[in-house]
């Protein structure tokens, strides 16, 4: 709901909005007012208007409609049933009952989906795969896949790596259990994306959005640890994010300049500063799952992690420490991520890992060199990654 007020209330007052924007966001503006008025159980009767073959009713599903142009719903709530009756086409009756989920027989209604709550007496969390502001407008980045809308199949994964994720993200510490709890309030599926020769993310991205706190943007995730790994890392993003919007970190200006590992193009200071806080956040993660979970194969990939992580971070800390774009708040919040890189370093990894991922390091930066060198007009490469996000 956030990003649908903010963006459709840049087109109502901006002089040349792209065109739909003021349409579309009016529309919805309608049936998020039919959908508060069956929530609260009043009846009501509207005409609504589906975009792109669909009409989103918050909190409640989405109907399905044959054309992608604009298309006019009678639309009709009266106690225990919605009515719903696209021009041209048969009605769709989907009943209600209070403290339950809608439900239609009709192929062409799309019920929510949630994922169970990490913790007894939390809430669900739920995939909004329907829902027509679920991904950031304008040109995503070239990393990110398409949101997707889920079937029986593909919804499937997502429930099985979300079984057994609680109890990993709690290897790293009750807070870590604690923020996703409180802090995750929705996930958008993304496609997955295809996975090239030697690309170490295995075909997966994933993002937040600055104007949609709590909301994560993923491809499904492979497995429980994949995605207790992606919380963290995501969740990051979005307290560091919120952290930026109440204190003011830095004066930096948004010039991209700065080698980062995870990336193959120059960041600014605020990307540099994202990345450096997820990545830790992640290290310390890594190295909590090595230390409390299961010997074998398990274990040394979450060595190896760690140790790829905390090697970033070390490469990537000091222009941040010595920048003096610093503000005291900002210069309290680096001198914190050092004393935590810090006491991660006391517990090395096994013999092997920290010499690998030092190597990976240095060939990330070498690259970056060489591509800088190519001079200003040189477009830096693209790569696809678990760790490369809109706006870091």
């Amino acid at each position: 709901t956030g990003p649908w007020a903010r963006q459709t209330l840049a087109a109502i007052t901006a002089r040349e909005p792209a065109p739909g924007d003021r349409d579309l966001g009016l529309a919805h503006f309608g049936a998020l007012a039919f959908a508060a008025a069956v929530g609260a159980g009043l009846p009501a009767t509207t005409e609504l208007t589906a975009h792109d073959g669909a009409l989103a009713l918050p909190g409640i599903g989405t109907l399905r409609v044959a054309d992608t142009r604009p298309v006019r719903v009678a639309a009709a709530h009266t106690e225990g049933a919605i009515r719903l009756t696209p021009r041209g086409e048969r009605r769709v009756t989907v009943f209600t009952r209070p403290g339950h989920s809608a439900w239609s027989a009709d192929a062409d209604w799309l019920p929510p989906h949630a994922l169970p709550p990490l913790v007894p007496g939390a809430r669900p969390v739920p995939l909004d795969d329907t829902g027509p502001y679920r991904a950031a407008p304008g040109v995503r980045h070239h990393s990110l896949s398409d949101p997707v809308t889920l079937d029986d199949a593909s919804r499937k994964p997502w429930y099985e790596s979300w079984t057994g994720t609680a109890p990993l993200l709690a290897l790293g510490g009750p807070h870590r259990l604690a923020e996703a709890t409180k802090l995750l309030h929705s996930l958008v599926p993304l496609r997955t994306p295809t996975s090239r020769a030697g690309d170490p993310a295995g075909g997966s991205c994933s993002a937040t959005r600055k104007d949609a706190f709590g909301v994560v943007l993923a491809s499904a995730p492979p497995s429980p640890v994949a995605f207790a790994a992606l919380l963290v890392h995501e969740l990051g993003h979005a307290k560091l994010s919120a952290l930026g919007e109440l204190t003011h970190l830095h004066e930096a200006g948004p010039a991209a300049v700065y080698f980062a590992p995870w990336r193959p193009d120059p960041r600014p200071f605020d990307g540099l500063l994202q990345g450096v806080y997820s990545h830790l956040a992640l290290a310390h993660w890594w190295q909590a799952y090595a230390l409390g979970g299961p010997e074998g194969p398990e274990r040394e990939h979450a060595w190896a992690e760690h140790a790829r992580c905390h090697e970033m971070v070390a490469a990537a800390l000091p222009p941040l420490v010595g920048s003096e774009a610093l503000t005291p708040e900002g210069r309290a919040f680096a001198d914190g991520m050092v004393a935590v890189h810090i006491e991660l370093s006391r517990t090395a990894p096994p013999p092997g890992h920290l010499a690998r991922a030092r190597a990976y390091v240095d060939t990330k930066r070498a690259a970056w060199r060489r591509e800088r060198d190519r001079g200003p007009g040189h477009t830096f490469g693209r790569t696809t990654g678990k760790d490369v996000r809109e706006g870091t």
